[in-house]
């Protein structure tokens, strides 16, 4: 209507394609044209003008393959967003088109998405950012001082970073300098862990559970359980995920517990760990949900197979 304000679809529409896509101003206007508005206090985009724009904008991207694209992208980093429930994003994505997808793709999905070896690095974090001040700084330290812990720390910060080859390498320098350093031991374990080389794990995260069976608030005895896991020795995990258990309740042993429970038949034991997860869930902060996301969607799918 006129005299009315824009709203941002129309500004999308009006900006964004004609500048980075090509499109003519025939077929912009046509975009344009079809938001209907109405003097209502929450203005309505009607079921049919929807489809009248899904309709445009499908004709025009099979002359355009690179709006193809561009949908096929938003649209698939729409279907992450919901999936993980990162709900602001998906609404963002939604409506203020391919740029907030690249937006989340580059602050969630890559940052939680899996690295090499097929294992998800979100939900085994170990402390510090991946932050390229912090790595300058410890390149720093390391060139004039050469000391364990900032090759360990620097060790630390790729790990976060899914860079687990850099990782490893650091690890490994901070041993030759420091062999005896217990945190060093049980991150380069998880780190060869996290790579698919159980094996050459789990020693090293023995050595340190020999010393210190709570060592890093029990998860170095996560680590170990999941080495165990992944090598067939399926009692000794179940053991080591109960001795974790007994003093802390993460919902990444209670999950990987109640999924090896399952899997030797104790069902009602196996639901009993699921429901404390999914009720602990309920009553946690928005970044601790968010932190343990991938638990939860673990659990809910064990859970639909019970």
């Amino acid at each position: 209507m006129p005299g009315m304000t824009q709203s941002p679809l129309r500004l999308a529409g009006a900006v964004f394609i004609p500048s980075v896509l090509g499109f003519d101003r025939p077929s912009c206007g046509r975009i344009r044209g079809a938001v209907a508005f109405f003097p209502t206090e929450v203005f309505q985009l009607t079921l049919e003008v929807m489809f009248g724009l899904i309709h445009d904008l499908m004709q025009l991207s099979l002359g355009n393959p690179l709006l193809l694209i561009g949908a096929a992208f938003q649209l698939w980093m729409m279907v992450d967003a919901l999936r993980r429930e990162e709900w602001i994003w998906a609404a963002c994505i939604l409506f203020f088109s391919v740029f907030s997808a690249v937006f989340y793709y580059f602050m969630v999905y890559r940052a939680q998405g899996s690295a090499s070896g097929g294992m998800g690095l979100k939900g085994f974090e170990l402390p510090g950012a991946a932050d390229r001040r912090r790595i300058k700084e410890l390149e720093s330290r390391i060139h004039h001082l050469d000391k364990a812990r900032d090759h360990s720390d620097l060790g630390d910060v790729y790990f976060s970073g899914g860079k687990l080859a850099k990782a490893e390498a650091c690890y490994r320098r901070a041993l030759e300098r420091d062999p005896e350093d217990d945190d060093t031991v049980s991150h380069l374990g998880q780190c060869l862990l996290r790579q698919g080389k159980a094996a050459e794990a789990k020693p090293l995260l023995e050595k340190v559970l020999t010393v210190d069976p709570r060592h890093d608030f029990g998860y170095t005895l996560m680590a170990l359980a999941e080495a165990q896991t992944a090598l067939g020795e399926v009692d000794a995990a179940l053991l080591n995920w109960k001795r974790v258990l007994e003093n802390n309740s993460y919902p990444r042993a209670r999950v990987q517990y109640a999924e090896l429970l399952a899997s030797r038949g104790m069902v009602d034991q196996a639901q009993a760990e699921i429901d404390e997860v999914l009720a602990d869930q309920n009553h946690s902060p928005a970044f601790e949900k968010n932190r343990n996301a991938v638990w939860i969607r673990r659990a809910k799918k064990l859970e639909s197979r019970l």
